[in-house]
């Protein structure tokens, strides 16, 4: 009767979310059952985690959260023990279905991909998909994106004496234009494009806005796809069409390239509003990147872990009973991985709250870990080393134009990043 009980609930939960996938959630809506732990997960202050999240990191890195609807879920927070959820494949399914049931979404809601997928079809997929994020490969974009920094830095200088919006003129777009470089996006629909790789982080809009955009965005770039299909160009999509044909039908490849915006648009755009604010509050930290060519890697790497903008790894479903750490897990239980709890982790030595360029640590979790480690990390971190050094170099004297307090962080999103950056540039 007990398991009986708890299938229905189960049920009956999934059912919900389906519902709110069409029809939306507001805010007092979600807040009212989140734990909050789980909430906290998702706030910040400032730049910085809130407090509390060290606190519940240091006595419960595996916590059990309340949740309705017969849920039992898991928050993780420590830095080994994320490491041990993310590294276990065979342990823990990311498949979309697990979050809503077969039955919870259209095809048109289910973005697919490799996010959202498990072995067989994630290893089919990453093997096409990985070659033409190797080095190598995306070297080619290497000119591409300096033309697209120089051309926002051009930009921010021909705007006058007043304040720019460092998010507007810079932070967006430049992944922005990048990915439409990669995938073979036409550049007249980089705004669309913008919107639709932004939207579906943010819950403050409703639980169903995420559904909507991933729906939107998903019909957007089959019609790409189709239009590829017709004539392959030299961008990802073109490439993958060529070598493989119909052996990667339509729908697989528009999960891919909604993957690759989900990924490497907004996370990469925050990034680069937080990296320019932490510069901007880091007058040594602004020096040394400006003045030394050599200082861009190790300053990026740190960036990435001390800023964790995913604060959240895609959820995680049991496959069976399992132990981490040793907690017992059931199988069916919902694990969320706390990214930005993780790289603030002790493990990375004396002081982990604050920013350290020189520090010598083990491999942060800012692009996950294990199988389901971001495909396109490198092409990231091509980004941030090609537009931080060149902001602070073009613009020795950038500063706020407001006071920090005075800046619009999100308040309850999976990317974290602030709503716009108004700066002076001379």
């Amino acid at each position: 009767m007990t398991k009986l009980r708890s299938r229905a609930t189960s049920w009956i939960g999934r059912r919900y979310l389906a519902r709110t996938a069409r029809n939306g959630l507001d805010l007092s809506d979600l807040t009212s059952f989140l734990p909050e732990p789980l909430l906290m997960s998702l706030k910040r202050d400032g730049v910085d985690p809130v407090p509390a999240m060290a606190e519940i990191r240091e006595a419960t890195p595996i916590r059990k959260l309340p949740l309705p609807f017969g849920f039992d879920a898991w928050l993780v927070t420590g830095y080994e023990e994320v490491k041990e959820v993310l590294g276990r494949p065979t342990g823990f399914s990311s498949d979309f279905t697990n979050l809503v049931g077969n039955a919870g979404v259209t095809e048109g809601q289910n973005p697919g991909g490799l996010g959202f997928s498990d072995p067989p079809v994630h290893t089919r997929l990453r093997k096409r998909l990985t070659p033409e994020f190797t080095m190598r490969r995306i070297s080619r974009l290497g000119p591409r994106i300096d033309e697209l920094v120089t051309e926002q830095l051009n930009g921010m200088a021909a705007a006058g004496a007043g304040p720019v919006d460092l998010v507007e003129h810079f932070a967006l777009p430049i992944p922005s234009l990048t990915i439409c470089e990669l995938l073979g996006i036409p550049y007249e629909d980089r705004e669309d494009f913008q919107r639709l790789g932004t939207a579906r982080f943010d819950l403050f809009a409703g639980a169903g806005a995420p559904f909507g955009a991933i729906t939107e965005s998903l019909a957007y770039l089959q019609g790409v796809v189709r239009r590829q299909r017709a004539e392959p160009g030299d961008g990802l999509l073109g490439m993958l069409i060529k070598e493989y044909g119909d052996d990667i039908d339509d729908q697989e490849l528009a999960g891919l390239a909604d993957g690759v915006l989900t990924g490497g648009f907004e996370t990469t755009a925050s990034m680069l509003a937080l990296g320019a604010l932490v510069l901007m509050q880091d007058q040594q930290a602004f020096e040394r990147l400006r003045d030394d060519d050599a200082a861009a890697a190790p300053f990026v790497d740190e960036l990435l872990r001390y800023l964790t903008v995913v604060q959240m790894a895609f959820p995680r479903f049991a496959r069976e009973d399992i132990e981490i750490a040793g907690v017992r897990i059931a199988a069916g239980d919902v694990v969320l991985c706390s990214l930005s709890g993780a790289n603030r982790d002790s493990a990375f030595g004396a002081d982990p709250e604050t920013f350290d360029g020189d520090r010598q640590a083990p491999s942060h979790l800012a692009f996950g870990y294990g199988m389901h480690r971001c495909i396109g990390a490198e092409l990231a971190k091509m980004e941030l080393r090609a537009a931080l050094p060149a902001l602070v170099r073009r613009f020795p004297d950038l500063r706020l134009a407001v006071p920090a307090q005075e800046l619009a962080f999100r308040k309850l999103s999976i990317v974290y990043g602030v709503e716009s950056l108004p700066v002076l540039v001379r």
